[in-house]
């Protein structure tokens, strides 16, 4: 079975980070977001993806070949305009042929039973409830639990149970053909083509649509929610950085890159810290830190730093007697 990962996207809300680096490559937990995806999907057996690539599209497939050249066997499909997540799937057309796939978004982590995903001869929505509906995908269900609606973020939704981006298609044909009834139409939402209408027109067709609710969700759309999400999976891992540094304090969970230059600081817990990192005379906590970037004299909490950046603070010395209050924050 084949994993389509839709990458094409310029992940506009995360920007200056998006400026250099496409948002599947964001870091968290030490690897990209498409790596986590990815290795996922190898943990329960599967080796053949496609990739849909636009927007930054070569530092994915640089990505891809430097990590995964022998341990996978995949498509590149370039989307040339992002004219929506259906269209997107359109283009890996030729080839997924008439077998059955699953879709999985390249800049979303689920938590959930992917062997159910793969051994159901059915279609399949992951889903999850919640707080906003307005943001997402919705589906709305009749007694059996069966899929009677689909709308994309819905101004007054009919329900909270949101698409989370994990979708097994098993009328692989259908569903082509309603992609292609929704561009030959030119039926758009929000100015885009998406996968959603085009699931809904399968409904129309008479297709049975199923959903499963997934354990964990963890839409990577903002930086609150990269933090959550990176705080979250390195709560789960077992094994650490053990690399030591003079004069420092490492409190895991912490992943530390190679050929880093770490002297004086206290680093932890809920830091990743790629390669190539000078840390001198900081304190950092919950964050992640990019490659080559410098930080000297600096205190950092739920920070997110990118690639290259230089962040420098300043230390004082100073004398005081008692019943002293001095506030650096004013």
């Amino acid at each position: 079975m084949k994993v389509v990962i839709p990458a094409a996207g310029a992940g506009a809300r995360f920007r200056p980070h998006t400026h250099t680096q496409p948002k599947p490559l964001i870091p968290i937990a030490g690897k990209p977001i498409l790596g986590h995806i990815v290795d996922q999907f190898i943990d329960v057996g599967i080796y053949d993806f496609v990739f849909v690539v636009g927007y930054m599209g070569e530092k994915i497939i640089g990505y891809i070949e430097e990590n995964y050249q022998n341990k996978i066997s995949y498509q590149i499909v370039y989307q040339e305009k992002r004219l929506g997540l259906a269209h997107a799937i359109l283009c890996c057309e030729k080839f997924i042929g008439n077998q059955p796939f699953l879709i999985s978004l390249g800049d979303s982590i689920i938590d959930t039973e992917l062997d159910y995903f793969i051994q159901q001869e059915k279609t399949i929505l992951g889903v999850e409830e919640v707080d906003d509906p307005t943001k997402f995908g919705i589906a709305v269900l009749n007694d059996n639990q069966e899929v009677v609606f689909l709308q994309e973020k819905p101004t007054i939704p009919r329900s909270n149970l949101a698409l989370v981006g994990l979708y097994r298609i098993q009328e692989t044909q259908n569903l082509f053909q309603s992609i292609h009834h929704l561009l030959n139409k030119d039926l758009k939402t929000q100015n885009e083509y998406q996968l959603t209408d085009a699931l809904l027109v399968m409904l129309e067709n008479g297709i049975h649509i199923h959903t499963h609710k997934v354990r964990k969700w963890y839409d990577c759309g903002s930086k609150e929610s990269l933090l959550y999400t990176h705080k979250t999976l390195m709560q789960k891992m077992t094994h650490h950085s053990k690399q030591h540094f003079p004069s420092c304090v490492i409190i895991p969970p912490i992943t530390i890159g190679q050929n880093c230059n770490i002297k004086n600081s206290i680093l932890g817990p809920y830091v990743a810290i790629a390669d190539n990192t000078t840390v001198i005379s900081s304190i950092i906590q919950n964050s992640i830190i990019g490659s080559y970037a410098q930080l000297d004299s600096i205190i950092l909490k739920n920070s997110l730093i990118g690639n290259d950046a230089s962040l420098i603070g300043r230390s004082q010395s100073i004398n005081i007697g008692d019943s002293t209050e001095i506030n650096f924050n004013d």
